[in-house]
């Protein structure tokens, strides 16, 4: 026969019998055997006048020293009586019987065994005193052993539904790790999870371990109260009515239902069959019933969060088709002013010069005029080329983001007397809508350095490296306080740019010091490159 493996709490248990106290136990249990029944009855009958349940009383009568009389009398071992008190420990730790409940019940039995044994063996009664109390030093370290596992297991359990509730990446991933969580706890042979769907006419499967098809039931007259209290459910036909899978009837003996209700309300349930008669003991219930609402909350919460995710990918769609309307529109605006407006002024200059050549020279005056005109024009026409150039680019859609940076620098260069350095990497090909929000990001900075920065020096750093694009604006000016500036409800600035980077994915820092020597701003951004 294979010996079963111990744990080490109960291999310390079994050491403490040694050869001679197994030769008194031996002893003992064939002096007792004869009586045990007697004793045990007597027992039972106190036990129930002190309140302990039916399953109570059971498993109490199992752990006894007349217990392991009757086991050593039938020539088994005092280790298979070890492994029964630890059985029986794990059942009254899932019966909810505590510790001090025992241990007045072991009390109770030693009142009654105490005259039947001074009566059997007057002159050795003393020696046998220290072997019940040896025996009974054994129980009570193997019951605290089988308490801890059960509470060890409890604790476990809570443990991992934690761990799915923080790692699901979705509603679906969450119900169904919670219900493989659970049948593993229960160690049931399936496990099925249903949801009422949203007008409460069916009964959804939304998780089942084995893996099953989809199945949906309808909620039929009394059904929801049927199922609205923790029940265990024979597998035959009296139950048939309460389990949602019509097959279980037939393939498990025992079958357990939780609701999942909240305020009230029932909002699923969640089925386990087992394919053995399995007794449903109230610490069981007790955690399945914390389980099922931990897993209600935990879905709702998902639910929130999936809801929430979908509204963020469609605000996170409209700023990014916004954007997309404002580059349109920029162009639109761009090319009308170039094909409308531009090409007026550049006639009405025209014709201004014609005019001033066709004056005579005695009206000086009028000459005089008309050159202030035509310089005037000249201006607005030299102003609304930069306006366009600011709306739309032409050059980085036909020579890509470098060449426009260094256009965008020149220009600030000629209207400020900044030095700007400009560092430029080789990038490789860029995607459109990425080169687009690099160059208004830059050019969003050149804005705030020029309105408020008072800046002496501008460094720009630009560069690609595995997957991302770098860029840095760094200057010495000013600096002002980040947070206020970024709360500032009328300032679209630096949010605006937040929100660019936002929108791509990316990562945004700015870092300003309005004191001391290093007085100045820096802008950090990362924008992934799209494959």
């Amino acid at each position: 026969m294979q010996t079963p493996q111990l744990s080490p709490e109960l291999a310390d248990a079994a050491d403490v019998l040694s050869d001679q106290l197994r030769v008194h136990l031996q002893r003992l249990a064939v002096l007792l055997e004869p009586h045990t029944e007697k004793i045990e009855r007597r027992f039972l009958h106190r036990l129930r006048g002190m309140g302990f349940e039916p399953k109570q009383r059971v498993a109490l009568a199992a752990i006894t020293p007349g217990a392991a009389a009757r086991v050593l009398a039938f020539g088994q071992t005092p280790l298979k009586f070890i492994e029964q008190v630890e059985y029986n420990g794990r059942r009254l730790a899932k019966l909810n019987l505590p510790p001090s409940a025992i241990l007045e019940a072991l009390q109770e039995y030693d009142r009654l065994l105490t005259p039947t044994l001074e009566s059997l063996i007057p002159d050795e009664h003393s020696n046998f005193q220290w072997v019940r109390e040896q025996l009974h030093f054994c129980v009570i370290l193997t019951l605290n052993n089988a308490y801890y596992q059960v509470r060890e297991a409890e604790t476990q359990a809570f443990y991992e539904l934690f761990r799915i509730e923080l790692e699901s990446r979705n509603l679906e991933e969450l119900l169904r790790r919670f219900l493989e969580s659970l049948v593993h706890v229960c160690r049931a042979d399936a496990g099925r999870l249903y949801m009422l769907n949203e007008d409460g006419s069916a009964w959804v499967l939304k998780a089942g371990t084995p893996k099953s098809a989809e199945l949906s039931v309808r909620n039929q007259n009394g059904l929801i109260k049927k199922l609205s209290k923790p029940r265990q459910l024979n597998g035959d036909g009296h139950s048939a009515g309460a389990l949602l899978d019509s097959s279980w009837h037939a393939r498990f003996r025992s079958c357990w239902s939780i609701p999942l209700a909240a305020d009230g309300r029932m909002a699923g349930v969640m089925q386990f069959g087992f394919s053995k008669a399995y007794e449903w003991l109230p610490r069981e219930q007790e955690l399945l019933a914390a389980a099922a609402e931990r897993c209600l909350m935990a879905a709702e919460k998902a639910r929130l969060m999936e809801d929430l995710a979908q509204r963020e990918e469609q605000v996170r769609r409209l700023a990014e088709h916004m954007l997309h309307v404002e580059e349109v529109e920029r162009r639109r605006i761009s090319r009308e002013l170039h094909d409308e407006a531009g090409q007026s002024l550049l006639c009405i200059r025209l014709q201004i010069e014609l005019i001033e050549q066709a004056l005579p020279e005695s009206e000086r005056e009028w000459r005089a005029k008309l050159c202030e005109a035509r310089d005037l024009t000249e201006r607005t026409i030299l102003e609304m080329r930069r306006l366009i150039a600011a709306l739309s680019p032409a050059v980085l859609e036909q020579l890509g983001l470098g060449a426009a940076l260094r256009q965008l620098v020149n220009r600030f260069r000629r209207l400020h007397p900044c030095r700007v350095r400009l560092q430029l990497s080789k990038m490789g090909e860029l995607p459109q809508q990425l080169e687009i929000i690099a160059y208004r990001l830059v050019q969003e900075c050149f804005n705030n350095v020029g309105k408020h920065s008072a800046a002496g020096n501008v460094n720009i750093s630009l560069a690609s490296a595995d997957g991302v694009l770098k860029l840095v604006v760094e200057d010495n000016g000013v600096g002002f306080n980040v947070r206020e500036a970024l709360a500032k409800r009328e300032s679209f600035g630096l949010s605006g740019m937040r929100e660019r980077v936002a929108l791509l994915g990316g990562e945004f820092r700015v870092e300003s010091r309005s004191e001391g020597a290093k007085k100045g701003t820096k802008i950090s951004i990362e924008l992934p490159i799209a494959k």
